[in-house]
């Protein structure tokens, strides 16, 4: 009977454990996608002004120079956390963003996409729409939070909501010869081609 109720013991702590890894998982990967009904749910284009300036400020032992003013209104199509690379010491998580076309719920059934390695990646046996169309209407973003709330609202982001972002396309320098530079341009794809967005507002707004 002690060998039975042991064996019970350890299995309900076994299950708990379990339940709480699984939750842990569940909450730190942004939970379950949002399904969205059909129709292009962020039909503005991304505003950009460039900076007259130039503006420089120190953050996080880095120099940042503003090039552009930005603000979108987009559909998180992947959301990506970094902890251990170099650029995670400004950046913790990236998303990759649709809008006009590549918010459409139709438009997207069509894509695989994933994030590795500070990349967006696209496939799909057949386009729906033509390759230059999604390549200006959806980016892979690296995200720097100018606050804690900033941050938990883009850590909490979950494929397939709403997310409204303003900030500041930028230039970051790190003393030891770290370079990250921002994409000014929706029209390229590559190495390069992400935008390094100051994040000082953001919000999710699901329909």
């Amino acid at each position: 009977m002690d060998d039975w109720l042991e064996w019970a013991q350890e299995r309900r702590l076994m299950l708990g454990l379990v339940a709480v890894v699984g939750f842990a998982g569940f909450m730190y990967w942004g939970g379950r996608p949002v399904v969205q009904r059909p129709g292009i749910l962020a039909p503005e284009e991304p505003l950009q002004t460039e900076s007259a300036t130039r503006e420089s400020w120190s953050h996080r032992g880095h120099k940042l120079t503003s090039l552009a003013q930005f603000q979108l209104r987009a559909r998180v199509l992947g959301t990506e956390r970094y902890r251990f690379d170099r650029a995670a010491e400004l950046s913790p998580v990236d998303l990759a963003l649709g809008w006009g076309p590549m918010s459409d719920s139709r438009v997207l059934a069509a894509f695989t996409i994933r994030q590795q390695d500070r990349f967006y990646y696209w496939s799909a046996a057949t386009l729906p729409i033509p390759a230059d169309e999604v390549i200006s209407h959806s980016a892979n973003m690296h995200l720097i939070p100018a606050t804690d709330a900033v941050a938990k609202c883009l850590l909490g982001a979950r494929v397939g909501q709403l997310v409204e972002l303003r900030g500041q396309l930028i230039r970051a320098e790190g003393k030891d010869g770290f370079r990250w530079v921002s994409s000014l341009t929706r029209m390229d794809s590559g190495d390069g081609a992400c935008e390094v967005i100051w994040v000082e507002e953001a919000r999710v707004a699901d329909r």
